[in-house]
């Protein structure tokens, strides 16, 4: 099995950044709520949803993070955005098809602050868990 492959954010991001980004950023963040792996408890997180060719897509652009982890042991989740919430389901996309998302990903969202950074930092495909994200049947 291969290592975790992970950039920690630094603790303004996480702690100031992260709250204020949905105030600031509504355009692009959106809320991704889905339950902890261990705790079963609802755990909810900043991101950025890409759409690409017609489906929309997550990107775990600092590596394997909890809420990647997450999603890969419960695809269930939801995505608030603009003051409307769904329930989805998550898809992991096989390390194979990455590159054409990952690069879209950069070309959309690497003028955010740390993003084109970070992914330079990463720059594998492999590293970079990406989910396509379903409507719930």
């Amino acid at each position: 099995m291969k290592d975790r492959t992970y950039l920690k954010p630094p603790w303004m991001q996480r702690n100031v950044g992260n709250r204020l980004a949905p105030l600031f950023g509504r355009s692009v963040v959106s809320r991704l709520s889905v339950r902890g792996r261990t705790s079963g408890q609802w755990r909810t997180v900043p991101v950025a949803v890409l759409e690409y060719e017609g489906a929309r897509y997550l990107v775990s652009y600092r590596g394997l993070s909890d809420w990647a982890l997450n999603l890969q042991a419960s695809p269930e989740c939801r995505v608030t955005a603009h003051g409307r919430t769904e329930d989805l389901m998550a898809e992991e996309v096989p390390e194979a098809d990455r590159p054409p998302i990952m690069a879209a990903y950069r070309d959309k969202y690497g003028g955010m602050p740390t993003v084109s950074a970070v992914l330079t930092a990463l720059p594998d495909p492999a590293d970079h868990p990406v989910f396509r994200l379903h409507a719930r049947s």
